[in-house]
């Protein structure tokens, strides 16, 4: 297989290079057509190794703390389309021979496979196989008319075709196939942009969908005829003042022994002069106004810098990393440090790099933030961590997986 793709990567190259101006209309379409049936049957290929992977458990042996964060590695993906894939592959191995060969033939789009999978379970478990087969062929006939949002909509009837007699009692069951669907694709992603700002893009189930719009539709009201906000607009700053009320009641759970909070490095000039711009624990950097604006309803968190922004003064030595300590190895940190892990530090355990039992200190020099998964796999792995000469976690992959064995770090967390 290797070998094959590798001359399909040949010749799809030569096609890079040449010149689509000097094809005909006719010649434009007919290769636009040809890519595309070519682009579905390779996604086959790809789905039935990634199914193959995932089957080994090879993310997971290779320290992943699942085959979509693997992927994202990999690949270069966002999990969300990382964990798309893998169930896709799933649904394809198991039942779905006739999709499978569908997408495979370049008969269907990825999307619309995705599509079908799901329709064609939902028929099965209401009707059989007999009937899940003639969905296949109606459901695959009608991709060839319709995008992956009208085949859903449509698929929504597919039994009034292949099972009349059920149709009424399947229509629940599908009606709750897609609340389950809703559960499993929920989703919200934050996306960091080069500036410090967040987007946001997600989907919400319907009952999280109704507490959202119930929480923020009071707040987005024009405050008067002199409000040139848009409505966009809004909505933002709606979802910040929840934000705000959600932290003044103090009740949000602790995380890493401290309660929820935000960390803002600045300086402070034995206090005769004033705040200046600061650094968000997160990474965004703030102006000294928004600095100063924090400051007045919230508790001013020290920590002492050098030169080089390393964090020297933390408190006294203890075996439990928490209070300024902990806040300390967030500020360098950022979260997960082992390679290709983007878990915040909310989410993270803090690592004796030298066993606190075995005589290691209780410093930012033996510490490193470690999510769950990744606390257990370096206790139970050939895996090795240590500062580099830079003062920052490095991690030493074990010899079968590396026999050069070079140390990795971790990019997610790194400031530009």
């Amino acid at each position: 297989m290797v070998e094959e793709l590798a001359r399909a990567d040949d010749a799809v190259a030569v096609c890079v290079d040449d010149a689509a101006w000097a094809l005909t209309e006719d010649e434009l379409i007919a290769a636009l057509d040809a890519a595309h049936r070519l682009e579905q049957r390779l996604a086959a290929v790809k789905l039935a190794v990634i199914r193959e992977l995932d089957g080994r458990g090879t993310p997971i042996a290779q320290g992943a703390s699942s085959t979509a964060v693997w992927l994202r590695e990999r690949l270069r993906l966002t999990v969300p389309a990382a964990r798309r894939l893998v169930d896709l592959a799933a649904a394809l191995d198991t039942g779905n021979p006739g999709v499978r060969a569908a997408l495979a033939n370049g008969d269907i789009t990825v999307d619309q496979a995705r599509v079908v999978a799901d329709t064609v379970t939902t028929v099965h478990t209401a009707a059989g196989a007999e009937a899940a087969d003639k969905a296949v062929g109606m459901l695959v006939e009608w991709a060839g008319q319709f995008d992956p949002t009208l085949l859903r909509k449509i698929g929504t009837r597919i039994l009034d075709h292949v099972a009349p007699d059920i149709a009424d009692a399947a229509d629940r069951a599908a009606l709750e196939a897609e609340a389950r669907r809703a559960t499993r694709d929920r989703h919200l992603t934050l996306s960091e942009l080069s500036d410090g700002r967040l987007r946001l893009t997600g989907t919400l189930d319907t009952e999280t969908a109704g507490l959202f719009r119930a929480a923020i539709d009071p707040l987005t009201a024009p405050c008067g005829p002199d409000d040139h906000r848009s409505p966009g607009q809004r909505r933002h700053d709606a979802l910040a003042d929840i934000c705000r009320l959600s932290l003044r009641t103090g009740e949000l759970p602790e995380h890493g022994g401290d309660p929820a909070q935000i960390v803002v490095t600045t300086s402070f000039d034995a206090v005769a002069r004033q705040l200046d711009a600061g650094t968000l624990d997160a990474g965004p950097r703030l102006t000294p106004e928004t600095v100063r604006r924090l400051a007045c309803d919230a508790a001013i968190l020290p920590a002492v810098l050098g030169g080089a922004g390393q964090t020297l003064d933390v408190g006294r030595q203890r075996r439990l990393i928490t209070g300024p300590l902990r806040r300390a190895l967030v500020l360098r940190d950022r979260g997960c440090a082992f390679p290709g892990c983007d878990r915040p530090p909310r989410w993270c355990d803090a690592h004796h790099i030298h066993h606190w039992a075995d005589g290691g200190t209780t410093s930012l020099a033996n510490a490193v933030l470690l999510c769950g998964h990744h606390h257990r796999h370096l206790h139970h792995s050939d895996w090795a961590v240590r500062l580099g000469g830079d003062g920052h976690p490095e991690f030493i992959p074990p010899a079968w997986l590396d026999p050069q064995q070079v140390p990795r770090r971790n990019h997610y967390h790194r400031r530009t």
